[in-house]
């Protein structure tokens, strides 16, 4: 089932002389439960792609559709509501409240909607991530690892249509990295989440089952590849 369609979006920063084209005619499709990387140099339009499908910014030209739900028809109320509840995003900073606990974090998102959490998910997420024990810790209290193990399960914890993952690995040591991508793939097949990871890691791309590579605002590639388990892995 398709969860993300974009078609023909263009992104156009400045005008005259001082026109950038950041995405020249992005057209895409993820269905829902793949795990996707997005590849590219600085300046390739990744990291505004990314910006577009979280909703942060919006295209010049084209449409995009996310679980149903075509961004470009909602307001600006509408457009934080619908980031908040479906779409998760991960910074490679991990942006924890300092003053709140690690659960306090998590549970954010459902606070500012004065929801009541489903605290049978919200322990198989932290239980997924190996931080049920660190809930009551404050952020700095923990490693740079767990911080961005408790980010994702911030993530999560709406069940967003799409986890998107910036850089996630960025501010990490080669160690913390490998097990946050460890993470986002259990989170992808215990959680089935949709994820698309932006990385210039080429070691973390390679995790995922399907690596697209964007260069000058376009897609040139979009390989399907056989991933190894865990277990494999390990």
């Amino acid at each position: 089932m398709e969860i993300l369609r974009c078609e023909g979006v263009k992104k156009i920063y400045g005008s005259g002389t001082n026109q950038v084209t950041a995405l020249n005619g992005i057209d895409l499709s993820v269905s829902r439960g793949e795990f996707v990387a997005i590849v590219g140099a600085s300046g390739s339009g990744k990291s505004t792609l990314l910006h577009i499908l979280g909703s942060v910014d919006k295209p010049t030209e084209g449409k995009v559709v996310i679980d149903g739900t075509e961004l470009s028809g909602l307001n600006q109320t509408q457009t934080a509501i619908f980031r908040r509840r479906k779409v998760g995003l991960v910074y490679q900073f991990y942006n924890l409240i300092p003053t709140l606990t690690v659960r306090k974090n998590i549970l954010m998102p459902l606070a500012l909607d004065k929801k009541k959490p489903d605290m049978e998910y919200f322990e198989k997420v932290v239980g997924a991530l190996g931080i049920s024990e660190r809930l009551e810790a404050l952020p700095n209290q923990l490693s740079g690892g767990q911080q961005q193990r408790a980010a994702i399960a911030r993530a999560l914890i709406y069940r967003p249509a799409l986890l998107l993952a910036d850089e996630p690995t960025g501010n990490l040591d080669r160690e913390n990295s490998k097990e946050v991508i460890d993470m986002l793939k259990l989170t992808n097949r215990n959680l089935e989440q949709t994820i698309l990871l932006i990385t210039h890691d080429e070691k973390a791309a390679l995790e995922a089952e399907r690596i697209i590579t964007v260069e000058d605002g376009r897609i040139i590639s979009d390989e399907r590849r056989e991933v190894k388990s865990l277990h494999e892995n390990a």
